[in-house]
């Protein structure tokens, strides 16, 4: 996969939430060319091209991570943490989407980097609508560097 082709890094460990996602963005034309991974240390293996992903180039990155917390081996703040403390990969935009509604887990995420936190509506429309919208703006009205 090169650059032009990878567009989100979907870091998911719920299946229903990460189908609800998907659709989400194919409704705005913006899945063709998504990858979704089922947690922490699957994300970062992809990122930095090692494990069943060592065939990968690692240079070439996603323009958008979306990023639950709440995921096992490895969780989303730790993945957010590696990603923003390495030069390669620290000026790829990370958007948390998560149910969590911790003040706690917000303040974290934007200590350690993300560009913004996102909570999933519990309404199915509402999360749609979410998902669309932020996929939108990270890939269409935001300017990367």
């Amino acid at each position: 996969m090169n650059l032009e082709e990878l567009e989100i890094l979907l870091v998911e460990d719920n299946p229903t939430d990460a189908e609800l996602t998907m659709r989400a963005l194919k409704r705005k034309n913006l899945a063709n060319r998504l990858v979704w991974v089922k947690d922490g240390e699957e994300a970062l293996d992809f990122i930095y091209a090692r494990g069943k992903f060592a065939d990968r180039n690692s240079e070439d990155l996603p323009r958008l991570i979306l990023l639950d917390l709440r995921m096992p081996k490895v969780d989303g703040l730790e993945v957010l943490k590696e990603i923003k403390a390495n030069e390669m990969t620290r000026k790829i935009p990370v958007v948390v989407l998560t149910s969590s509604q911790e003040d706690q887990d917000v303040v974290e995420s934007y200590k350690l980097g993300v560009n913004s936190y996102v909570s999933k509506p519990v309404e199915f429309d509402d999360f749609l609508e979410a998902v669309s919208t932020m996929g939108l703006y990270w890939m269409l009205i935001n300017k990367p560097p």
